[in-house]
C-alpha cells in the first residue's frame, strides 16, 4: 500500500446559503486552511477533520492501492492519472482536497505478531 498526499486547495464559503441556513457568524471552514498537507492509506491522518474524511476516505483507499494509475471513472473527469479532486459535504463551507499517489510506502502504525 502507498501513502496518499492530500493538499487542501482552497476553502469556500456560500454566503447566499449560509445566510438562510447558518448560524449567526459562520465562516469558512476553521478546521482547514489552503495550502495545508496530509498524508495517508487506511486510516485518517492526524489533525484531519472527521466529516471530511468520510467524503474522501474511498478515493485515498483507492490511490493507495493503485486504482489512480488509471484514469478514474470512464477517464472524463481528472486528466491526470493518480489525482482525484473532491471536497467534504458541509454545503455551506466546502473545502476542496488534492489527492496524489504516491511512490511512498505506507507503514503499519503496529508491530505484526509473528
Amino acid at each position: 500500500m502507498k501513502k496518499v498526499k492530500i493538499t487542501v486547495l482552497k476553502t469556500t464559503f456560500d454566503e447566499e446559503l449560509a445566510r438562510e441556513y447558518g448560524v449567526f457568524g459562520l465562516g469558512p471552514c476553521p478546521m482547514m486552511q489552503a495550502g495545508q498537507v496530509f498524508y495517508a492509506d487506511y486510516a485518517k491522518p492526524t489533525g484531519f477533520c472527521d466529516e471530511a474524511w468520510k467524503a474522501i476516505y474511498q478515493y485515498v483507499f483507492a490511490l493507495a492501492h493503485g486504482a489512480g494509475s488509471d484514469l478514474f471513472y470512464f477517464k472524463d473527469w481528472i486528466k491526470t492519472p493518480g489525482v482525484a479532486v473532491c471536497s467534504c459535504n458541509d454545503g455551506l463551507r466546502p473545502v476542496i482536497f488534492k489527492l496524489e499517489a504516491t511512490g511512498e510506502e505506507s507503514e503499519p502504525e503496529y508491530e505484526p505478531v509473528c
